[in-house]
């Protein structure tokens, strides 16, 4: 068992409940979490800012303010997990051949310890130059209304999210729209097919052009550092009862954009789908809402941030990768709000499954990466 203080740290952060509340009702939430973090960044001796962004649900940011004035570098990450159905023990960390085991463990519980620890080594390594804030965000995996939250109050010069990246630089990732897909029929008993429609029925027209909008989608050209774009039917629901046609069918769907799209051009693609089946049978009745999106994200090309971690994985070293990322992350907000970022974390595996895992030594570079990082910003 490791017992480096950044392991140390990481395994604390495991073993409390913090299951995002709305993506599971009643879940515990982020307040105990945030609240370990808060004590343990006053023991690093930064200035601590505990932001309550819901209730019982606050953003908790450390800052650690150098001597000598220069750039600020925003380290940010999320203590929000998903629900933990089907885990034994989701909140026990095992460590187990070089890896520790336990929901959140790689998403993004490794990261967020990495980024405080950084702080402490830097400090030790004599860190002079600049302000690093270290800002432990709620909700990244609903709404973000954290890093919302967060970049109203706070800015900076470049920022890292630390993400599971396997160590490689992220330096871009895909954003994605949410959709509601209603289709309606007429409700009528199940032994009178001229007295009723079938909801269900027309849906599933519905569910045969949204698959062949969806290779469609994957055989353009790929974007060189998002892929393609892409779709899937998340959550559907009908019907009433066995002897009765559905007067109603929900389909609530996602679909994955890449730089240029937004959920406006998705809501457009459905739209344009229940015009032409309502063209071919005037029974057809559908709509289609927006209900949520994010955009894609790409740090701006030539910046420098990709370059100076790459020295600092090239100064321990580690090889130096820039990759784009399939998941959507808070690097989206920070950077709409004109604060360059990357993407950069731990490797592991198991990301929102039934057995989470993270690899120990990428944990432990990871921190040295962000520390080196710090220690030798631009002027």
């Amino acid at each position: 068992m490791s017992d480096d203080p950044c392991i140390s740290l990481l395994r604390q952060l495991v073993s409390i409940d913090s299951v995002n509340p709305s993506l599971v009702p009643g879940a515990r939430g982020e307040g105990e979490i945030a609240a370990a973090v808060a004590r343990h960044m006053r023991e690093l001796g930064l200035q601590v800012h505990v932001e309550e962004v819901e209730a019982g649900r606050p953003n908790v940011i450390g800052v650690l303010e150098g001597p000598v004035p220069g750039p600020t570098l925003m380290l940010c990450g999320h203590v929000d997990t998903v629900g933990v159905e089907g885990m034994s023990a989701p909140f026990t960390p095992v460590e187990r051949d070089g890896r520790l085991y336990g929901r959140g463990s790689q998403d993004m519980k490794s990261g967020v310890a990495a980024m405080i620890d950084s702080v402490r080594v830097a400090v030790s390594r004599g860190f002079s130059r600049g302000r690093i804030v270290v800002a432990a965000v709620i909700d990244e995996e609903y709404a973000s209304i954290g890093a919302d939250a967060l970049v109203t109050r706070w800015k900076a010069d470049l920022a890292v999210v630390t993400e599971p990246t396997d160590l490689k630089i992220g330096v871009a990732h895909k954003g994605f729209a949410w959709l509601d897909v209603e289709t309606r029929g007429l409700a009528a008993h199940g032994s009178r097919p001229r007295d009723g429609r079938d909801a269900i029925v027309r849906m599933g027209r519905v569910l045969q052009r949204l698959e062949a909008l969806d290779r469609e989608l994957q055989s353009r050209p790929p974007h060189p550092l998002m892929g393609t774009a892409s779709l899937h039917a998340s959550i559907i629901s009908g019907g009433r009862e066995l002897s009765s046609y559905p007067d109603r069918c929900l389909l609530q769907m996602e679909r994955r954009t890449v730089a240029g799209e937004t959920g406006d051009d998705a809501r457009s693609e459905v739209t344009g789908i229940l015009e032409s089946l309502a063209r071919e049978d005037r029974d057809f009745e559908a709509d289609a809402r927006l209900t949520f999106a994010r955009p894609a994200y790409e740090i701006p090309a030539g910046h420098q941030l990709p370059g100076l971690i790459a020295s600092s994985l090239a100064s321990l070293g580690l090889p130096a990768e820039t990759v784009g990322m399939s998941f959507w992350t808070d690097a989206a907000v920070l950077g709409s709000a004109g604060i360059p970022t990357v993407l950069f974390g731990p490797g592991g595996a198991g990301l929102h499954g039934q057995e989470e895992y993270v690899i120990v030594a990428e944990v432990i570079a990871c921190r040295d990466v962000l520390a080196t990082l710090a220690l030798t910003l631009p002027q």
